[in-house]
């Protein structure tokens, strides 16, 4: 069974930074992609980025290119989501999410924007931007 845990996150100002992680235990060699999803009060959960198992496709949303960035460190499990010139839209529960065994190009397609798609959650970390 893999858990994933999220961490990193907290209160910044507008236009400041912010690194989350999602780390990985159990894992068993099984590949799996990572997705990051975030859910703001009283909205619905929406998809951020994706990134599969080597690197080798990766999805951000359009409203955080050029701001946040998706990386990964597969000798520590671990994913990162960096994210720069944060908004007060951004405030929302941060949550990762694993897809095992993804087919080709997975993280490139739509489909890696949906909840049903992936198999283990992590709990979620807040991120609030506020002055």
């Amino acid at each position: 069974q893999l858990q994933l845990v999220e961490s990193g996150g907290g209160l910044v100002q507008p236009g400041g930074s912010l690194t989350l992680s999602c780390a990985a235990t159990g894992f068993t060699g099984v590949y799996y992609s990572i997705g990051w999803f975030r859910q703001a009060p009283g909205k619905e959960r929406e998809g951020v980025s994706c990134i599969s198992v080597r690197d080798e496709d990766a999805y951000l949303r359009d409203s955080v290119k050029g701001r946040f960035a998706v990386s990964r460190n597969n000798v520590k499990n671990t994913v990162y989501l960096d994210m720069i010139n944060l908004k007060p839209e951004d405030t929302a529960i941060y949550y990762c999410a694993a897809k095992s065994a993804p087919p080709k190009n997975f993280c490139s397609g739509y489909i890696a924007q949906l909840e049903l798609q992936y198999d283990y959650w992590g709990r979620g970390a807040q991120v609030t931007v506020s002055s």
